[in-house]
């Protein structure tokens, strides 16, 4: 049957069931290359190859990138919420979340075994700008939000709970970084493990919440309007957590401090020479707060507490965010390796201080490994919390958001 032929079809009797298949092949394909590059590095072309088909033969389903990226979005949207509706017969929270968690990596290990498609990773959901994709995900966010709503949480208020469900979303969102370090048939444990902290955080019982405040992480940038290379550093890490890294264009950077793209060239070599200067700099930013506070805690809890609690309110601040690592995933590939294990030298780290507070008796006796991702998941992720806790102030974040995750998603609200 002819393109022209099918196409009148559709338009009269409806899609065809081939042509739902032929769609639904190229959203699946788009999956695969939208989670390794990103939408700003997805291209009609890669996903055409993949398929043995000419660029016009997606064009024909989808008149552009951004209407594919859309569909691979709202595709995994759907299958998100059904791992939710698993989660929702639960009888109260607890019951709830290990349902999710475990239909959740049921799920991650059969598409493992490739007996289930990949879901789309949403790294890039705020840069793609399609409001049908912004509306199905505050759904799906509302969605999760009500798996947290139960007698144990009955006294939340609206922005504390927010806060909760950002973190458990963003804490599954990003397994996409380590799930591979794990055998498929491992993880069931996976799930058992991350409900342990998420349910009932990393604190022992009855130790104290008592985080040390720290020193300013980065130096204010200079008075007096003067462009410094702080100033490309911090233009260019928030348009990259805006639009990832073929989104943060020499020109935006530029445009973002009103300065010419020969501005942009005297103070930086290349684009991918500032880049990777931001991932050094977020990186040299986490560094400097674990060893500050380590030299000001008593245990390993208060380190690890201290230490999130400071990233945490200084991405609130809005002086400067982190870096979001899950920008690693459209930066340049010849830069990747370096980057990658030098983030994964930060949650060794991080692994190597719930160590020393299980020593300690601070720290329930909990997955180090895991444990330390999901530090690393909730200081990342700290960068999107003003979406869902609107005019929170950086100690309210410590409250609504980091002191749950240590003493768990079921405890009481701060009072």
């Amino acid at each position: 049957m002819s393109q022209g032929v099918e196409l009148q079809e559709k338009v009269t009797r409806g899609p065809t069931r081939r042509f739902e298949q032929r769609k639904s092949a190229i959203v699946s394909s788009a999956v695969e290359v939208l989670n390794r590059k990103g939408v700003r590095g997805m291209t009609l072309g890669e996903v055409a190859a993949r398929l043995n088909l000419v660029p016009t033969g997606v064009i024909y389903y989808f008149r552009n990138k951004e209407d594919l990226a859309a569909a691979c979005f709202l595709q995994g949207i759907a299958r998100f919420n059904a791992l939710l509706a698993a989660g929702r017969a639960g009888a109260d929270v607890r019951a709830r979340l290990t349902l999710f968690l475990d239909a959740y990596f049921d799920y991650r290990r059969r598409a493992a075994l490739g007996e289930a498609e990949p879901i789309a990773v949403f790294n890039d959901v705020r840069a793609l700008k399609s409001e049908p994709v912004n509306a199905a995900y505050v759904d799906m966010f509302r969605r999760a939000r009500g798996l947290l709503s139960g007698p144990e949480t009955a006294g939340l208020t609206r922005l504390a709970l927010n806060a909760r469900t950002h973190m458990l979303v963003s804490e599954i969102f990003w397994t996409v970084a380590w799930l591979h370090r794990h055998d498929p048939e491992d993880y069931g444990r996976v799930s058992q493990r991350i409900l342990s902290i998420a349910a009932d955080g990393l604190a022992a019982p009855g130790a104290a919440w008592n985080p040390r405040p720290l020193p300013d992480l980065i130096p204010e940038p200079p008075a007096g309007g003067e462009i410094s290379s702080e100033l490309f550093l911090r233009a260019a890490t928030e348009l990259i957590n805006e639009e990832g890294y073929l989104g943060a264009s020499v020109e935006k950077i530029s445009a973002r401090l009103n300065v010419t793209k020969g501005a942009f060239y005297h103070h930086n070599e290349t684009k991918d020479e500032l880049v990777a200067a931001c991932f050094e700099r977020t990186i040299e930013v986490m560094r400097r707060a674990i060893r500050q506070a380590e030299a000001v805690s008593a245990t390993g809890l208060q380190t690890l507490a201290t230490v999130a609690a400071a990233l945490v309110a200084y991405q609130m601040s809005g002086n400067a965010p982190l870096l979001r690592t899950s920008a690693l995933t459209s930066a340049p590939e010849s830069i990747q390796p370096q980057l990658v294990a030098k983030f994964d030298r930060i949650s060794d780290r991080f692994a190597s201080l719930i160590s020393d507070g299980i020593a300690d008796g601070s720290v329930r006796a909990v997955d180090t490994n895991i444990g330390a991702q999901m530090i690393t998941a909730m200081i990342n992720a700290a960068a999107d919390l003003h979406y869902w806790t609107p005019g929170a102030s950086p100690e309210m974040a410590v409250n609504l958001y980091v002191r749950p995750f240590f003493e768990g998603l079921l405890s009481p609200p701060v009072s």
